[in-house]
């Protein structure tokens, strides 16, 4: 399987419902480290697994849309815990919708699987990866 993963970051605001997360059920912050690894079996046409340029574009725009926002106040979000998981599949989800409308070009049809990872500190992580 080749690969090609492609990083940036974003900070939000966010609180917790539920006692099993102690603190943080108040509000605060985290700031994301987010990498993006697109995964096909072969090589396109050119020999890449996708445009690296327009891939991280792509994660850009995704990103952007939550960055310096307090997730308690989209609506979309309503009712649900933003985790560090929840969010990893939003995005998973948000990237595979750019790659069926063409944003990262024709050759990124032959992607096969994508994996988001948030990195919400040095120690902690998480993941969302399907099949695309």
């Amino acid at each position: 399987m080749y690969r090609l993963n492609v990083r940036d970051h974003f900070m939000i605001a966010h609180s917790f419902r539920g006692d099993v997360f102690g603190p943080a059920q108040r509000t605060h912050g985290a700031t994301y480290v987010v990498d993006v690894t697109f995964q096909r079996r072969e090589l396109d046409d050119d020999g890449l697994v996708v445009d690296i340029g327009l891939a991280g574009e792509a994660l850009k725009r995704v990103l952007a849309e939550f960055n310096f926002q307090n997730l308690d106040e989209v609506e979309e979000f309503q009712g649900r815990n933003t985790t560090t998981e929840f969010m990893a599949r939003v995005v998973f989800e948000r990237l595979a919708t750019a790659i069926q409308l063409g944003h990262l070009g024709e050759a990124a049809m032959g992607l096969e699987s994508l994996c988001v990872t948030l990195h919400e500190s040095h120690v902690a992580w998480a993941s969302y990866e399907g099949e695309l």
